[in-house]
């Protein structure tokens, strides 16, 4: 019986195969061949049903273990991990794969547009410097360290094996960093820093990755072509985006769309991005990202506020999901990644995985204070964005290095036999060394990055106005632009209309205490708000109560009943999202 497969799934399945099979082949009189393709057609759905039933049973297990990870205020990724690590020694789940094309066009497309997707332009465009020096340079700077230091430890390996290898693990993760980052509140520039480095980094390293795997393959290696070729992959990979971009914008502006056929075209884009572009050979992730980056830029006019509200909540399980599976899948890699060592021996594998960890984070470590320093230097000709930036960012922003599943769907995705049959060289141990810098970094820098970053204490220097007054200010300018509209256009209609006559009222009353919290600093904004939120909420509770008790009665539409249901969850929604601010 198949190892993910558990007796009742098997049972059951016989069972239901066996009816089938007399139903189809006894009842319906086939031929020999006839029977023979019904019995593969059944062995097929078992096979089918019993990798659904699986993959049910490790989506359960990821949201136990998101709550212990939570429960244990840890990121996630982490746990996922570490607990994907453990079930790999289970016989149920040690036969589970990764399949890198399946990574690369199934999972890579849309958790990148998500993060394209919620990224800041302004804060994106800002940093525009810091950002692009560590998605392309360092990013090919770290390769060839990983190259030199692999070619001297490693016997035999060559330098074309040790770019790969660089091209490989060179690109951090953003997403356990990201997830650390905000649980202990960082500065947001560092963030935006942190998130616009992960939206290009993962596009340069694996193009590095694909000039390193030709050059394997080949043997050959042409400085002048790679570069040129490197160009074009890059700024064609960016205007395919657009291009793309662009054709689903005026798609969802100008055609009678339903918000669920407006979120279901929000799924379908970054797949079309991501293929149109690897179909002629560019870079798919740049074409993904920049296309996310430009329908980010202008969802309020693409998009109805149906969809924006109900969209937010699909894309949000569907990432979770997608994130979950990526993370608990690395840890299941590790008994088919250790039974393809062959030759090397597993603690000599271990030492080099082990060293080149060391190597990467100490590079990494060199490159941003270095960039500190360079930036200091260039600060004196030409206009930067933070002429000083010190050294806790550039220590906090290089220990937030952890690598993730692009790392392991590249090595993956390093073909078994080249030239004719022959078997690609120290592909086991390039697989191997990928596991260990990822098991390396993720669960001991992303352990040691929460500790760091409070030791550091680093404070927002780039915040000119307080978050919570900025708050004010922008609820102040909100509640004067409603106030002008009303007396301007519509207030004869405001004296003959109570409700609008009310509305004018509260906003006036509203005004008087934005401007009140904002021009008397030494009161505290938020004097007596906790008790008012917690008065709300208790309010919301009982108008809940009163709707349920109303359903109960047959004179009450239920489809109305929960119409106010519902707009009740969005007051309550409302009322969290400005407590989590807070």
């Amino acid at each position: 019986m198949p190892s993910y497969i558990t007796p009742v799934d098997d049972i059951a399945g016989r069972v239901g195969s066996l009816v089938l099979y007399h139903t189809v082949v006894h009842r319906g009189g086939l031929d020999h061949y006839s029977r023979a393709f019904a019995i593969i057609i059944l062995q097929k759905r078992d096979l089918m049903q019993g990798l659904f039933i699986e993959y049910v049973f490790l989506i359960l297990i990821i949201l136990a273990l998101v709550m212990i990870a939570n429960k244990l205020r840890l990121a996630y990724p982490i746990v996922l991990v570490v607990g994907g690590l453990g079930l790999s020694t289970m016989s149920q789940f040690s036969n589970i794969t990764i399949d890198p094309e399946l990574v690369f066009f199934i999972f890579l497309p849309p958790l990148l547009y998500e993060a394209a997707w919620q990224i800041s332009w302004k804060e994106f465009w800002k940093w525009r410097r810091v950002i692009a020096s560590f998605a392309f340079p360092i990013v090919i700077l770290t390769s060839c360290v990983i190259a030199y230091v692999s070619t001297a430890l490693i016997p035999g390996f060559t330098l074309a094996l040790g770019f790969l290898l660089g091209g490989i693990i060179s690109p951090p993760d953003a997403i356990s960093a990201t997830t650390i980052m905000r649980q202990v509140k960082v500065p947001k520039s560092l963030l935006s820093i942190v998130e616009g480095e992960s939206l290009l980094n993962d596009a340069s390293s694996l193009i590095v990755f694909r000039f390193a795997l030709a050059a394997v393959i080949t043997g050959q290696f042409h400085l002048g072509e790679s570069a040129t070729s490197f160009g074009l992959v890059v700024t064609l990979g960016i205007c395919i985006g657009i291009l793309v971009g662009f054709i689903f914008y005026a798609i969802h502006r100008w055609l009678p769309l339903t918000p669920s056929i407006e979120i279901v075209l929000t799924l379908v884009t970054p797949y079309c991005m991501y293929y149109a572009a690897e179909h002629f050979h560019y870079s798919g992730v740049l074409a993904v990202v920049s296309g996310g980056l430009l329908l980010s830029n202008k969802r309020q006019s693409m998009l109805s506020y149906q969809s924006r509200i109900q969209g937010v909540n699909v894309w949000t399980s569907l990432v979770f999901i997608l994130n979950g599976l990526v993370f608990l899948l690395i840890g299941l890699q590790l008994p088919s990644i250790v039974n393809q060592l062959g030759d090397t021996g597993l603690a000599t594998a271990i030492w080099y995985g082990l060293a080149i960890s060391v190597v990467l984070i100490l590079t990494r470590l060199a490159c941003t204070l270095g960039a500190s320093v360079f930036t200091r230097f260039v600060s004196r000709f030409i206009t930067v964005a933070d002429p000083n930036p010190g050294w806790k960012a550039p220590l906090i922003f290089g220990w937030a290095g952890m690598r993730g599943v692009v790392s392991l769907a590249a090595a993956l995705s390093v073909p078994l036999l080249i030239n004719g049959g022959q078997p690609f060289p120290y592909r086991a141990l390039i697989l191997f060394i990928t596991f260990i810098v990822i098991l390396v970094t993720l669960v001991f820098q992303g352990l040691t990055l929460p500790w760091l970053i409070r030791r550091l204490n680093m404070k927002d220097r780039y915040s000119t106005i307080p978050e919570h007054k900025q708050e004010l200010i922008i609820q102040k300018k909100i509640a004067l632009a409603s106030h002008r509209l009303l007396e301007e256009k519509y207030l004869v209609e405001g004296m003959q209309n109570e409700h609008l006559n009310n509305l004018l009222e509260r906003l006036k009353l509203d005004l008087k205490h934005f401007q009140g919290s904002i021009e008397a600093p030494g009161n505290d904004p938020k004097s007596g708000l906790p008790e008012f939120q917690r008065i709300y909420l208790e309010m919301l509770e009982e108008q809940r109560k009163l709707l349920g008790e109303m359903n109960h009665r047959a004179e009450f539409d239920e489809e109305l009943i929960r119409k106010y249901q519902a707009l009740i969850d969005v007051e309550e929604y409302k009322l969290r999202e400005k407590q989590l601010h807070e």
